[in-house]
């Protein structure tokens, strides 16, 4: 029998929203899932307008951007008065008559991966046992990314297994004019690692599954340039530390030599998010400092 295909992100999503909406505890439930410096408002359930719909929310921004910049939930029981969010998306928001708010970040390993959001009406406020509905609808979809996640990254590590002769051979086969000059210069290195991270940088913003996959192709094939000893042949180890994208990211420019300030704007992510990236991963590698990590990370051939 044919294995069925794994659900993505945007149907588990989907599924997390339904169950929520069936138990009934909010008349109006909303969800997205996080992309760049923000999340986008792809699902929603009870909605009378489609005032929501598609609605881009950064961090610090609105209810849910501060709950994504916090990583934590949020709650406004009157919404429209609320004091301690700024008010960016108020048209969008009052136009389905909310009185009270709740946001509820979905965390997989360390990351914002997504929001649940629930709303209630006019003459209605927020209970607990509608927050825990809410909360619980997110733990559910948290367990599902991190298990859908697991998978990919077996699937991965299959594929890598499998590509391993070739991608090895490729390798030395790229290293081989290097070999009289013993090495690549230091400042031929440095500009290999400046590229490798811009290149992860502009892979983030894409969409299509399949460019995503070639530019990861090419990530990797700069990765294993730089990953060779003195007599031309790889040094790139298999790692066992499995770093997020975005961690990956992160570091590769930390090798470089940029700040956290610096990363943030590269990214276009808050700092605070930054720093969680980098504390992820330094937890990983077992470093306790930022440059350590990028030396192990480099070490492992995660990045050039």
């Amino acid at each position: 029998m044919a294995r069925s295909k794994p659900r993505s992100e945007y149907e588990l999503l989907e599924a997390a929203l339904t169950e929520l909406g069936h138990t009934g505890t909010f008349p109006l439930v909303f969800g997205g899932l996080t992309s760049g410096d923000g999340l986008r408002v792809s699902s929603l359930r009870g909605n009378e307008t489609g005032s929501l719909a598609g609605l881009h929310v950064v961090q610090r921004r609105g209810l849910g951007g501060q709950a994504l910049s916090e990583m934590r939930p949020r709650l406004a029981s009157d919404y429209r008065t609320a004091r301690h969010i700024t008010h960016d998306y108020d048209h969008e928001v009052l136009a389905e008559g909310v009185t009270a708010l709740l946001a509820v970040p979905v965390m997989v390993e360390g990351n914002v991966r997504g929001m649940l959001y629930g709303a209630e009406r006019e003459g209605i406020s927020a209970g607990n046992h509608s927050v825990d509905a809410v909360v619980r609808a997110a733990a559910w979809l948290q367990e599902q990314l991190r298990v859908r996640d697991e998978a990919e990254r077996e699937r991965l590590r299959i594929e890598l297994r499998r590509a391993m002769p070739s991608q090895r051979s490729a390798a030395v086969r790229a290293a081989e004019p290097m070999a009289d000059a013993q090495a690549l210069p230091a400042e031929k290195l440095e500009e290999l690692r400046a590229s490798y991270a811009d290149l992860r940088a502009i892979t983030a913003s894409l969409s299509d599954p399949a460019l995503i996959e070639r530019m990861r192709q090419v990530e990797a094939r700069l990765a294993a340039i730089s990953q060779v000893d003195p007599t031309g042949h790889p040094t790139r180890q298999e790692a066992e530390v499995l770093l997020s994208p975005r961690e990956v990211d992160v570091l590769g420019y930390v090798a470089i030599g940029l700040n956290n300030g610096e990363i943030a704007q590269e990214l276009a992510l808050a700092e605070s998010t930054i720093k969680s990236y980098l504390a992820a991963a330094m937890r990983k590698l077992g470093q306790r400092t930022r440059l350590g990590a990028a030396t192990e990370a480099r070490r492992l051939g995660l990045i050039p």
